[in-house]
């Protein structure tokens, strides 16, 4: 998964016309670390989305672009549009981001 490490990788990130999937997080959130521990077995069951993490606290000014409140959140994109967001009390257990993502 690519962590995106300047708002350039995140805007080419975005614009892919294919189904991207964002994560925001932080390094001091408890439930991004609970998030970590199943994250990699839910991105191997959806290998036909691109994903990225972003720092919440890195880029302030894009997760209120993107009015990301909480976090984790898991926002989709495509061609540039996000078209789903997954706000971060629903975004708790395996099933319920599953579900999410199943649903796109």
């Amino acid at each position: 998964m690519k962590t995106i490490s300047t708002e350039q990788e995140y805007r080419e990130q975005i614009k892919q016309d294919e189904l991207t999937v964002g994560i925001f997080t932080t390094t001091w959130c408890p439930d991004c670390k609970r998030l970590d521990m199943f994250i990699d077995d839910i991105t191997a069951e959806h290998q036909d989305k691109k994903w990225f993490t972003i720092d919440k606290d890195e880029f302030p000014e894009i997760a209120e672009e993107q009015t990301v409140m909480g976090i984790p959140s898991l926002l989709v994109f495509k061609n540039g549009e996000k078209i789903a967001h997954l706000h971060s009390a629903n975004a708790k257990t395996p099933d319920q981001v599953n579900e999410f993502l199943n649903n796109l």
